[in-house]
């Protein structure tokens, strides 16, 4: 009996299995609207025999793209766009649900696609005035950033909320807070980046504050029958910056605000950081959150493998496993890894006599080994 596949409830929202489906930013939006490449690639996802598929990082307002192809929810044009495509996955998809991953890149906006260089734009490429915690830009030649003042952090709270608003109306199940990989609300968390003197800085209570009132907004503007969650970076990889014992702190905090669930990721405020990146790297968080919050968790980072899952699963270390680029590889990796551990998952009628034939020439082979 695989536990990789048995199913799980997310506050309300009952999902299949344990296998996620990490946001992945495709970098093809329309001034923040979903494309029909999104229409494609989601579809796909949604029988790829996952339990819950994440769409991308989606910036809450325009300045909070990362790129000019950033998804977005700021606008009813992005709001109708992604229910198009939403619509169709769903309808696809069978019993796999969906989450959102709201976002704000703050100081690391304002940048080229990958493709392109990822490099800051030039004013003559429409560029934007990013914002931060404090007026420390990402490395040498990015963009300086501006700090937020009090009315824009509050205006900010506002944006994350009316994004959320949009997603529970387009019928999302879940929705990610996106505290992680050194944008916004990660620049808030860290002291390698915050620079404050006033209540959003210095101490840890006034560094998670901002954060803390966006999921407090979050979790206030949706019903209780969609789940919100907060993927965090678990330590910065440098010294005197974000660490674990801190995110802990954090996680409790979200925890009585309504957080359902953590995504233990790490990184990305410092390009100087050295992260000992090997499978499982960041596993341990998982498994320490997991001990010391008694949230849901979900492990993430060079999980690739099902059996490597599936042992990371039912040792207990997380609940939940969120792959991405082993889903680009390989779209079926989820029926791939129902068949390599004995168990079943949904796929589309279309393709029953293929699956059902490779379910019979499992189970006879498991007799005959017997």
């Amino acid at each position: 009996m695989s536990r990789l596949f048995d199913p799980i409830a997310i506050d309300d929202v009952e999902l299949p299995n344990r296998i996620v489906v990490a946001p992945m930013c495709q970098y093809s939006a329309v001034d923040g609207s979903a494309t029909d490449w999104h229409l494609q690639h989601l579809a796909q996802l949604a029988y790829s025999g996952a339990g819950l598929v994440v769409v991308e990082a989606t910036a809450v307002e325009r300045r909070g793209r990362i790129t000019h192809g950033d998804l977005g929810l700021y606008s009813d044009e992005n709001e109708m766009a992604l229910k198009r495509v939403l619509d169709e996955a769903r309808r696809l998809g069978g019993p796999t649900r969906f989450g959102i991953q709201l976002a704000h890149a703050g100081r690391k906006a304002s940048v080229r696609k990958p493709w392109e260089g990822g490099t800051p734009l030039s004013p003559d490429e429409d560029a934007w005035q990013t914002v931060s915690s404090s007026s420390v830009p990402f490395k040498e030649g990015w963009h300086v950033p501006k700090a937020l003042s009090h009315d824009e952090i509050e205006r900010t709270v506002l944006a994350f909320a009316d994004a959320a608003r949009r997603a529970a109306r387009i019928s999302f199940d879940v929705i990610e807070v996106h505290a992680a990989h050194g944008y916004l609300l990660h620049q808030f968390l860290s002291p390698l980046v915050n620079a404050r003197t006033d209540k959003y800085g210095g101490s840890l209570e006034n560094r998670m504050r901002f954060p803390l009132a966006v999921i407090r907004a979050i979790r206030d503007a949706v019903p209780t029958s969609v789940a919100v969650g907060v993927r965090v970076s678990a330590t910065d990889w440098v010294e005197g910056g974000w660490d674990l014992e801190q995110t802990t702190s954090f996680a409790l905090q979200a925890k009585q605000l309504g957080i359902a669930y953590i995504c233990a990721s790490s990184g990305g405020t410092s390009p100087t950081a050295r992260v000992p990146t090997a499978p499982e790297y960041q596993v341990p968080f998982a498994e320490h959150l997991k001990a010391h919050t008694g949230l849901i968790t979900r492990a993430v980072g060079l999980i690739t493998d099902p059996h490597q899952a599936e042992r990371i699963v039912a040792s207990g270390r997380a609940d939940l496993v969120a792959l991405a680029r082993a889903f680009l590889d390989d779209p079926r990796w989820g029926w791939h890894a129902a068949d390599k551990l004995g168990a079943r998952t949904h796929f589309p009628s279309q393709y029953s006599l293929v699956r059902n034939e490779t379910w019979r020439n499992f189970r006879d082979r498991i007799a005959a080994q017997a």
